[in-house]
């Protein structure tokens, strides 16, 4: 059973306890400043929080096993363009080279310490000393079709998925919003588009299926079978198929297959969670009710889970980061835009409300 729980807000880090009793939620650190994304890795205990200072910039603060003290490291930086020089995307648009938000933080297991992360602008940075610097990968910077991205919730396009095969720590997989899935398998030298299969709605008709034009909103894989990943992604959920370079649409009934939030089984390649909810302007559960999808047989159905959930009057929108599942393959935490925190036990048969008046929460993530 999961012990430890990080909740990124608004307004401050919250970390939540297991006890004899139950989930015990301490004062928040960093009080009052946005939490994006959090990282606790397993491999030397080293917690990560990335904030979001607005005026003041991106912060990125370090906490070791055994201390309380933070302290704050590198922040990525982007390289500058000579002065005068501006670049712009293909829509002519200019493309600051301006660190907005970090938006993922994952282990690169290649190395002690190693850790990669995503960005807003859709910069993919990599670390060999726990923080202490960041290397821009210039290889998927310098795409040329990078330059189609675009901007998804945001006015820039960012990197918000970042998934490492576990089998082969040279072949990770990113997901861009808007930009598609982009796949490295050597490290990060060279890059390929990898999300054919996909249809995005709102564009050209002669662009619909076009790989680079997915507007992927998370993308998860299953941690005993890597090729096994599936994709939340604003046209409905995906899987993937046995080249992992191309997908299919799952199109089992559920109340709605739209949504940011997805979690995959570490032991079970069948099974998958995701958080439903109206889309486009309204982004809200479908009918008020706040519900999980559940599948165990690959995208064939879904289970509705809902009991503990708020069913009348709910307006609860969970971010792509808002859902995460513990290693033991059934803890399940669930936290939305209006500050509520639920945690489900048993696979989310069942969901216990642990608060309802949190700051709005961005990022959810078990420890080891």
């Amino acid at each position: 059973m999961a012990q430890t729980l990080y909740v990124g807000t608004r307004k401050g880090l919250f970390t939540l306890t297991r006890t004899r009793t139950g989930w015990k939620v301490e004062e928040p650190e960093f009080r009052a400043v946005p939490v994006s994304m959090v990282l606790h890795d397993p491999r030397d205990r080293t917690l990560y929080a990335a904030l979001d200072h607005g005026h003041f910039g991106v912060k990125l603060q370090r906490r070791l096993h055994n201390k309380t003290k933070w302290t704050e490291i590198a922040a990525p930086t982007y390289p500058q363009l000579p002065a005068g020089k501006e670049e712009k995307d293909s829509f002519g648009r200019p493309w600051p080279r301006t660190l907005k938000l970090v938006w993922s933080l994952e282990c690169d297991p290649r190395s002690d310490g190693a850790l990669w992360c995503g960005t807003i602008p859709g910069g993919l940075f990599r670390s060999s000393d726990r923080g202490n610097s960041w290397q821009m990968v210039e290889s998927l910077w310098n795409e040329p079709r990078r330059k189609e991205w675009l901007g998804g919730g945001a006015d820039l396009p960012g990197i918000h998925s970042i998934a490492v095969d576990p089998r082969d720590p040279n072949h990770v997989l990113v997901g861009v919003s808007t930009g598609g899935i982009w796949r490295t398998q050597d490290g990060g030298a060279t890059w390929t588009v990898c999300s054919n299969g996909m249809r995005q709605e709102h564009v050209p008709k002669d662009r619909t299926h076009d790989p680079v034009c997915q507007d992927v909103h998370r993308v998860v894989a299953c941690q005993a079978a890597p090729d096994r990943i599936w994709v939340q992604h604003h046209n409905g959920i995906f899987r993937s198929q046995k080249d992992v370079a191309s997908y299919r649409e799952v199109k089992a009934k559920a109340p709605s297959r739209f949504g940011f939030a997805v979690v995959a089984h570490p032991n079970d390649p069948d099974t998958a969670w995701f958080v439903p909810a109206e889309k486009d302007e309204c982004r809200v559960p479908v009918g008020g009710k706040l519900c999980v999808l559940r599948t165990r047989d690959g995208g064939k159905t879904f289970d509705v889970q809902s009991s503990g959930l708020p069913q009348r009057h709910c307006y609860d929108l969970v971010y792509r980061h808002g859902l995460d599942l513990a290693g033991d393959g059934t803890t399940l935490a669930l936290g939305s835009t209006t500050g509520g925190l639920w945690i489900s036990e048993n696979g989310g048969r069942r969901f216990q409300q642990i608060d309802a008046r949190l700051p709005p929460i961005y990022v959810v993530r078990f420890g080891c």
